[in-house]
C-alpha cells in the first residue's frame, strides 16, 4: 500500500470532513477488520467474520509518544477524512494534547487485505518549544480471554531471538512478557521477524512493521493477568522535534484472523511481496535428503567422510555436508593443514570423490566473524563492528568478532570466498552457519564513516543477497542453507537463501513449529530442512520433519566406531530405522507439496496436526505424546477418500469429505493419507 502524503491532490476523493460536533469518535471499517476510535483517540479492534463481529477487548490507547520520559496517551479527537484511490479506503484521524497534532492515517484494502489495516502516524509540535522525544509506541491492543475460558486462554507467535533459544509458538500463562527486541538480546543474538501474535480459539490479533529493512523496534507481548493479553509495537527514539517539524513513526499494521498465527504470517508475506520482495524458488537438489559429517566434529578427517559414503548412498542421502573444521581460523577460511596438507588439491579432490559417487558436496561457512588470531584480524582492523565504545563486537558463541557488513571491503571479501569455494574447489552449496547471522548490532566504527550507526542493522539482508548471488551466479541450482543457530529467523534475509533449517531445535515440537513458522514466511517455492535429526526429541523423530513438509538429514557415524561420538553411530537397529524412513520420504516428497497452514491451530486444536496437498492427495500428520479418540481430517472436497496409514502402508478406511472423523489411536506420531477414490 503506498503512501499518500497529499490527501488534498486532485485524484483523491474527500468524502467527508467531520468535527467533534458531528461524531463521538471514528470508526475505519474494512471487510474483517473495524476499528473504533474514541475522543481520545484510544481504539478497539474488532473482527468481523462470516457476518459477526467479534470485540476482541475495550478501548486502551494504542498509538502514543513519549516525551521528557512521559508517555502521551491522550489526544482530543479533532477532525477525520475519509478517501478512495483505487481498492484502497484511506481514513485520516487527528487529535490534539497539549503542544502536538497527532494525525492517524489507517489505509485497508478489502480486495487484496480484507483483514489488515496499515498504520502511518506522525506527530507534528505545534508549540514555541522544542519537544524531547524518547520513542513512540503504535498497535497497542490488548485482547480478553474466551468467554467460555479454557487453559491456556491464549497461545501467541513471537518473532524475537534470545540467548535461550525459546519456543517461538507458545501459550502464555498470567505474568508473562517477552519485548520481542528486534536488535540485539545477547552479544550475538538478535534479529527477528518483525510480526507479534496472540490468539484465543475464536479469534487472534497480530501486529508488526512494514519496513523493507531490519528496525530496531520492540514487539512486546504480555499476560497482566489471567483475563487479558497485550501486543505492541514500540520504539526508542530520542531525539529533539523542534517547533512546526513532525515525527513520522514507522508503517505498521495490525491484522486480525481465525485459527493460530499462521494466517497472519502469510498476509504479511504477501504485503511485503506486494511492496516489492520476491522470492526464488528453490532447485529441485534442495529438497534431497542431507548427510552431514558434523558427526565427525571439528576434528575430521577426509577420510572419515569418505569411508561414510558407501552408506551415505545405500541409504538415499544426496548431499554431504562438510562441516565446521576445515578452516585454519575463522576469518582466514584457509584450509587447515592437518585435514588437508596440500591445501586447494586435497579439497578439490574430496569434493571431486563426491561428486563421483554421484552426491554433491555442500561446505560449512560462518560469514562476518573473524577470531582476534586470524590474519585478516591482523591486517584488516578497520573491517570490525565496533560498540558505541569503541570495543570490538563478540560473537561468543563461537569466540569470533563480528565484521561489519556495511563495509564494501568486507563484502567484496566475502564475495572473492563464495566464488573459491563454488568456482575453484567445485562444492555445490552452502551451509551459512552462526547466530550472529540473524542480526546485527549498531557499528559505531569511526572507518566506517555511517551515515547512521544503524547502517550495519540495515545491511544484513543486503549482504546475504551477495552471497546468493554470486553462488547462483556460478551454478545455478547452488543450495544456499541458512541456519541462524536457534534465533527466529530474520524475515529480510529468507529472500536470499533457498534452504530455511529448524536451526538448532531443542525439541521436536520446535521441529514442527519452525517448520509452520517459515512456510509461512517464505512459502513452498523454499525448502525447509528439519535439521539432523540426532537433534529430534528422541534423537530418531523423522516423523515431525516428514508430516510438515521438511526436508530429512542426518549427522550419522559409519562405520560404528569410527568417530568419538557413539551416540552417532549407525548401528544395525539405527541403520533400519533410517532406511524406512529415508524411504518414506522419498517416496511421498511431501516437501514438494502445498502446506495447508490455515487448516488446523497448532495451539488449541488436539491432537497437534499439520495437513500438506500433493497430486490431489491430502497428508496428515497427528502429534501427542498418546491419544484415542477422534481426530478430523480437513480439507477434503465433497467425495470419498480412502485412508491409509503411509508409514506403515494400512489402509484404515474409506470416509467423505468435506470433514472427515476417524476414532483413532496414536503413540508420538500418526501419519496418513486420504486419496481420491
Amino acid at each position: 500500500m503506498p503512501r499518500h502524503d497529499c490527501l488534498g491532490c486532485a485524484f483523491i476523493l474527500l468524502l467527508c470532513s467531520t468535527g467533534l460536533a458531528d461524531s463521538p469518535g471514528a470508526r475505519v471499517e474494512g471487510k474483517e477488520i473495524l476499528i473504533e476510535f474514541d475522543q481520545d483517540l484510544h481504539s478497539r479492534v474488532i473482527a468481523k467474520f462470516d457476518g459477526q463481529e467479534i470485540r476482541l477487548d475495550g478501548f486502551s490507547p494504542s498509538e502514543f509518544i513519549t516525551v521528557a520520559g512521559k508517555e502521551i496517551k491522550d489526544f482530543v479527537l479533532t477532525e477525520q477524512h475519509l478517501s478512495h484511490v483505487g481498492a484502497e479506503t484511506q481514513y485520516q484521524i487527528t487529535g490534539t494534547a497539549q503542544s502536538l497534532k497527532k494525525t492517524v492515517t489507517v489505509t485497508l484494502n478489502d480486495t487484496e487485505f480484507p483483514s489488515m489495516a496499515v498504520f502511518e502516524v506522525q506527530y507534528t509540535n505545534t508549540g514555541a518549544r522544542d519537544v524531547k522525544v524518547n520513542g513512540w509506541t503504535n498497535n497497542a491492543y490488548s485482547i480478553h480471554a474466551a468467554a467460555h475460558r479454557q487453559a491456556p486462554a491464549f497461545w501467541s507467535y513471537q518473532g524475537g531471538s534470545y540467548e535461550r533459544r525459546p519456543d517461538w509458538v507458545l501459550p502464555l500463562k498470567a505474568g508473562f512478557r517477552q519485548e520481542n527486541y528486534m536488535g540485539m538480546n545477547a552479544s550475538d543474538y538478535g534479529g527477528g521477524t518483525p510480526v507479534a501474535d496472540v490468539w484465543r480459539p475464536d479469534a487472534g490479533i497480530a501486529v508488526g512493521h512494514l519496513e523493507m529493512v531490519p528496525k530496531l523496534v520492540s514487539l512486546p507481548v504480555s499476560m497482566p493477568d489471567v483475563e487479558h493479553a497485550t501486543v505492541a509495537v514500540s520504539f526508542r527514539q530520542d531525539r529533539v522535534l523542534k517547533p512546526g517539524e513532525t515525527l513520522r513513526t514507522f508503517r505498521t499494521f495490525v491484522t486480525v484472523h481465525r485459527g493460530d498465527y499462521f494466517a497472519a504470517l502469510t498476509e504479511y508475506r504477501r504485503m511485503m511481496i506486494r511492496q516489492g520482495v520476491r522470492f526464488q524458488p528453490a532447485p529441485d537438489s534442495a529438497f534431497q535428503p542431507i548427510w552431514c559429517a558434523w558427526g565427525y566434529e571439528r576434528h575430521f578427517k577426509p577420510s572419515q567422510i569418505l569411508g561414510a559414503l558407501p552408506m551415505v548412498k545405500k541409504l538415499g542421502f544426496t548431499w554431504v555436508g562438510v562441516d565446521y573444521g576445515w578452516e585454519t581460523a575463522d576469518g582466514d577460511w584457509s584450509l587447515a593443514p592437518a585435514p588437508f596438507p596440500r591445501g586447494d588439491a586435497d579439497m578439490k579432490a574430496l569434493v571431486d570423490r563426491i561428486h563421483a559417487e554421484g552426491l554433491r558436496a555442500q561446505l560449512w561457512w560462518l560469514p562476518l566473524g573473524t577470531r582476534p588470531e586470524a590474519q585478516l584480524a591482523q591486517n584488516h582492523p578497520e573491517f570490525f563492528l565496533l560498540n558505541r565504545d569503541h570495543t570490538k563486537r563478540k560473537i561468543s558463541f563461537f569466540d569470533d568478532f563480528y565484521l561489519c557488513p556495511a563495509v564494501p571491503a568486507v563484502v567484496e571479501y566475502h564475495r572473492k570466498l563464495v566464488s573459491k569455494i563454488i568456482g575453484d574447489w567445485g562444492f555445490d552449496g552452502l551451509k551459512l552457519d552462526g547466530m550472529h547471522m540473524n542480526g546485527a548490532p549498531p557499528c559505531y566504527n569511526p572507518a566506517h564513516q555511517h551515515a547512521r550507526p544503524e547502517d550495519s542493522v540495515e545491511a544484513m539482508p543486503q549482504f546475504f543477497k551477495m552471497i546468493f548471488d554470486t553462488a547462483r551466479g556460478l551454478k545455478p541450482d547452488a543450495l544456499i542453507e541458512w541456519c541462524p543457530c536457534g534465533t527466529a529467523a530474520s524475515f529480510f534475509t529468507l529472500p536470499y537463501l533457498n534452504m530455511s533449517v529448524a536451526s538448532d531445535p531443542e525439541s521436536s515440537f520446535q521441529v514442527r513449529s519452525k517448520g509452520k513458522t517459515l512456510k509461512a514466511l517464505h512459502g513452498d517455492g523454499t525448502a525447509y530442512f528439519g535439521d539432523h535429526v540426532e537433534l529430534s526429541t528422541e534423537h530418531d523423530d523423522f516423523a515431525s520433519t516428514v508430516g510438515v513438509g521438511g526436508v530429512v538429514g542426518s549427522q550419522f557415524i559409519w562405520p560404528v566406531g569410527s568417530g568419538s561420538d557413539a551416540q552417532f553411530n549407525l548401528t544395525r537397529h539405527k541403520e533400519e530405522i533410517w532406511a524406512k524412513w529415508l524411504r518414506i520420504y522419498k517416496e511421498q516428497m511431501l516437501s514438494k507439496g502445498e502446506y495447508l497452514g490455515g487448516l488446523y491451530d497448532i495451539g488449541f486444536d488436539r491432537p497437534e496436526a499439520h495437513a500438506i496437498r500433493k497430486a490431489g492427495n491430502l497428508y496428515y500428520g497427528f502429534y501427542a505424546s498418546e491419544w484415542k479418540g477422534p481426530v478430523e481430517l480437513r480439507g477434503l472436497e465433497n467425495r470419498d477418500y480412502i485412508v491409509s496409514d503411509y508409514e506403515t502402508s494400512k489402509t484404515l478406511g474409506s470416509v467423505r469429505g468435506p470433514v472427515a472423523r476417524l476414532d483413532l489411536g496414536l503413540q508420538k506420531h500418526l501419519l496418513l493419507k486420504a486419496q481420491p477414490q
